[in-house]
């Protein structure tokens, strides 16, 4: 069964098929992370960490997501900005510290915070072609959120840091794998179901261990972006 999750007509589904949970993100547009699409994510991870032993987190075609609602950002007032990016905060401490392996099928484009929900899942599987990949916040003279900072020094290449986060370049596919935002490609029809596989395949691990172990590795950068909700630019 699909459950469609958000008030427009497909923000976020989520099915769940021998025990694995397809949540594929879908405005219709640029799937951008607004209070809406967070919540939608949430109730999407509600489902899957009730019913499946693995996630595979997709976009639509040609598109991950294009990172927040820049709509948002200039409607909310700067109340409503914090308390956007603390949702943007809490999902990635939920996809990065939670119970059950998360795999990317990242069908296209992956922008900013796209790219951040990228590094949270544990493996990345993009599209091939004539995407583009990256954190433009260097580019559009935006200041880096801690949670940003943290999850992509935790996933990211350490000889790509400087030119991936302080000069805002844009990847294509193939240079996002050896960045670090992506593990591997196939083809753009490919990805979701290559996806699959590789969630079928972490499904068969010891859940308890798998949970245990993915939380004590990552429980520098969890607490990390923990302690920074409410203060995103303060180092």
């Amino acid at each position: 069964m699909i459950k469609a999750l958000g008030r427009t007509k497909m923000a976020a589904t989520v099915e769940i098929t021998n025990d694995i949970a397809l949540i594929r993100m879908d405005d219709g547009k640029a799937n951008a992370i607004n209070f809406e699409m967070i919540a939608a994510l949430n109730a999407a991870l509600d489902t899957a960490e009730a019913e499946a032993m693995a996630i595979v987190l997709a976009g639509r075609e040609g598109r991950f997501s294009g990172g927040f609602d820049l709509n948002a950002f200039a409607n909310l007032g700067a109340d409503g900005v914090y308390k956007l990016l603390d949702a943007g905060a809490e999902l990635l401490l939920r996809l990065y510290g939670g119970p059950l392996p998360v795999v990317a099928a990242c069908t296209g484009h992956a922008i900013a915070m796209g790219v951040f929900i990228l590094n949270a899942c544990d493996t990345r599987i993009g599209a091939a072609g004539d995407y583009k990949i990256g954190a433009n916040e260097a580019i559009t003279g935006m200041q880096l959120p801690i949670f940003a900072m943290e999850i992509s020094r935790d996933r990211l290449s350490s000889r790509h840091l400087t030119r991936a986060l302080m000069q805002g370049f844009i990847y294509n596919p193939e240079g996002a794998v050896e960045a670090g935002y992506l593990d591997t490609l196939a083809d753009p029809d490919r990805v979701e179901a290559k996806a699959l596989v590789v969630a079928e395949q972490l499904a068969q691990l010891p859940g308890k261990a798998y949970s245990w172990n993915k939380k004590a590795i990552r429980k520098a950068t969890l607490d990390r972006i923990r302690s920074s909700i409410g203060a995103h630019h303060k180092l």
